[in-house]
């Protein structure tokens, strides 16, 4: 249960209390209407006091309620609806607060992040949900007018909050770097000076998108980012990115780890170049022959780690258990998802998936292909 004030048509504020159960909304009690904004905080106090009393088994005269099994069962349903409403809310502003981002003087930013772990959804709907159950009606323009606010005027303050809280936890040291970049669509053709048409990693090739770059710490912890025009080529975002957070934040002891596709050749120059330590994710079908076999020959068991000299640098090969059920789930999804769409065993060349699952096929001929029992052994 929780307390809403809701506004009529003709502008006095009714006060009531709601159950939501079922994805329904139900009127338990309305304590009163009025205009006076006065009036309407002692109503809702009243209500909060009603609603406290009524899962304390006493209702607003100090009547005990009734106990049979009805009652009781009532009673269990809405205490624990009513957990699941602002129990969330009152665990994530603890987490908030303890991070400090509570120092942030704009309530907003508050609920967009809490409503935003709790049920990632659009503008829109985060502002229906808001409403719905923390009993905030905040606009929607308010919400696109902040998140100017935000990217303008507050980014430089979150992202010394998110560092410093990174560094508590690390022991007052990042030694770690973690570089990744993702792309982000938008449902429009429309382009400008940041939204351009390149190569999407949610397969949305034909509309625009940002490539978005970030930065983080050991376990996860943010700790910067970076929007760049979604035609920018992944390998250019990441040492401006580094550079910048490494000058800003005074680092001088630290690995900078990305996988292969960001560490190529002119970024390990560069690297190299200005001393820095970093170690770059490869893939094992990329490897010459010689090396390659010399990987798969190793003893496959998680904590034994083998290495190797390779051009110079050091190639280090470990086995994770967890990662090898991940790639197994992976590619038998992918087979699945083949012999549903083409139950025959046979396509035409202009149906092949696009989404990495074509890699399990071979092409026969110009116009056939056929899935790979042989590949999909990984």
């Amino acid at each position: 249960m929780f307390v809403r004030k809701k506004k009529n048509p003709s502008g006095v504020i009714s006060v009531q209390v709601i159950d939501k159960s079922s994805g329904k909304y139900r009127v338990v009690k309305t304590i009163g209407s009025s205009s006076e904004p006065e009036e309407i905080k002692q109503l809702y106090l009243k209500g909060k006091k009603w609603m406290s009393e009524r899962i304390n088994g006493q209702d607003m005269f100090g009547q005990k309620i009734a106990e049979d099994e009805e009652e009781q069962a009532k009673y269990l349903l809405s205490n624990v609806e009513n957990v699941l409403i602002n129990g969330t809310e009152k665990l994530l502003n603890r987490v908030y607060k303890r991070v400090g981002f509570d120092k942030v003087d704009d309530g907003i930013l508050r609920y967009l992040t809490i409503a935003r772990l709790s049920q990632p959804m659009s503008k829109t709907a985060t502002v229906d949900y808001l409403r719905s159950y923390f009993d905030e009606d905040i606009k929607l323009e308010k919400v696109y007018r902040y998140l100017d606010k935000l990217h303008n005027s507050q980014q430089e303050e979150i992202q010394q909050i998110s560092v410093s809280h990174a560094k508590g936890i690390l022991g007052n040291k990042i030694g770690l770097l973690f570089y990744d970049v993702t792309t982000l669509y938008f449902e429009t053709d429309k382009k400008d000076e940041l939204r351009e048409k390149g190569f999407s990693k949610d397969g949305k090739h034909s509309q625009s998108q940002v490539v978005l770059g970030l930065l983080v710490s050991k376990d996860g912890y943010p700790l910067s980012y970076s929007l760049f025009n979604g035609s920018q080529y992944e390998g250019r975002t990441m040492l401006p990115v580094l550079e910048d957070f490494i000058q800003r934040f005074k680092l001088d002891d630290f690995v900078i780890v990305a996988d292969s596709g960001l560490m190529d050749k002119s970024n390990i120059a560069l690297l190299k170049k200005q001393g820095y330590k970093y170690i770059i994710g490869a893939r094992i079908k990329n490897e010459p022959k010689k090396v390659k076999e010399w990987i798969l020959s190793q003893q496959k068991r998680p904590g034994i780690f083998h290495e190797r000299e390779k051009n110079g640098s050091r190639l280090i090969v470990g086995y994770s258990k967890k990662r090898a059920k991940k790639d197994e789930h992976n590619r038998e999804k992918g087979i699945k998802r083949l012999r549903k769409a083409f139950k025959s065993g046979k396509i035409t060349k202009d149906k092949v998936n696009k989404r990495g699952y074509n890699k399990f096929l071979e092409i026969a001929d110009d116009i056939k292909v056929s899935i790979s029992q042989e590949k999909n052994r990984g």
